[in-house]
This record gives structure tokens, C-alpha cells and sequence, in this order.
């Protein structure tokens, strides 16, 4: 691959790394506690498994990410690494999916099964959550481009073999 065709391609993994890690640290760091009739109750990501899915795959995504940026470009992996990038992709999409779904039940309740709203006792933490979702949308989007970059590359590819 020439150097005019890595040079994009390092640069969204780049992007995607100080996404996923900025949506990790974020949500990991989101915490806050409040006092409801005599009784404290405390926010954080480990008391939802959504959340810990979110922060499970974001840590997975970059971690892929770091490595891809120091393996050699010259690398045959190219087919592998583009089903790989689709298989994250896909995990981000539906981390944060799950995690948006809680993060509205947590703003605005659901008055049909009983759940009360919580963002206004630990506006805190719903910054946080907030925040971190924004991040994984960046990094998902920035999956999305590296998907349709890599393909773009690839067709060219073959169509230059036939």
C-alpha cells in the first residue's frame, strides 16, 4: 500500500483510539452519590451490566486499535483485518446502543413500569454517561469511515486485477 493510501488510514486509527479510550476513561471515572428520604444511594457504571458492556468493548476496541497502528503496513492481513474492523464496528454499535437505551430510562424514566427518573439526583454521573456516549459515537463513526476507506482500497484492488 503506497504511503498516500496509509497515511488516512493511520490517521482514523488514531481517531478511533483517542475515541474508544476517552469513552472508557469517561464512563470508568462516572460517579456521583445522592440523599433520598434519609437514604444514600450512589451512582457508577458498575451498577448497570450495560454500561460495563460498554466499557468492556471500548477497551476492547482500543486495545485492537493500538495494536493495528504498529503492525507493518506491508502486512498480508489485509482481508482479516477488514472483517475485524466490521466485528468492531459492530460491537461498538451495539455498546452504545444498549447503553444510550439505560442512559434514557435514567433521564427520563418510565412511568408505564414505576422507574423514576435519576438524573436529577446525580446530574454528576449523567454528565459522565453523557459525555462517554458522545465519545463512542465519535469512535463509531470513525470505524464506519475506516470501513469505507478499507473497502474503497480493496475494490480498487481488484479491480486493478482484473
Amino acid at each position: 500500500m503506497s504511503l498516500s493510501k496509509r497515511i488516512p488510514i493511520f490517521l482514523l486509527r488514531l481517531l478511533a483510539l483517542g475515541a474508544t479510550v476517552s469513552a472508557t476513561l469517561v464512563m470508568i471515572t462516572s460517579h456521583d452519590s445522592a440523599q433520598l428520604f434519609n437514604m444514600k444511594f450512589e451512582a457508577k457504571y458498575t451498577n448497570s451490566p450495560t454500561f460495563k458492556y460498554f466499557v468492556l468493548m471500548n477497551a476492547i476496541a482500543s486495545g485492537y486499535s493500538l495494536i493495528l497502528l504498529f503492525l507493518p503496513s506491508k502486512s498480508s492481513y489485509g482481508h482479516l483485518i477488514l472483517i475485524l474492523d466490521l466485528v468492531m464496528a459492530l460491537l461498538l454499535d451495539s455498546s452504545i446502543s444498549a447503553c444510550l437505551a439505560i442512559g434514557q430510562v435514567g433521564k427520563n424514566g418510565n412511568s408505564h413500569a414505576g422507574w423514576l427518573p435519576i438524573c436529577g439526583q446525580v446530574p454528576k454521573f449523567c454528565d459522565h454517561v453523557t459525555g462517554a456516549l458522545v465519545a463512542g459515537f465519535v469512535a463509531a463513526i470513525v470505524y464506519f469511515l475506516i470501513l469505507l476507506y478499507s473497502l474503497h482500497n480493496i475494490m480498487n484492488l481488484f479491480f486493478l486485477k482484473t
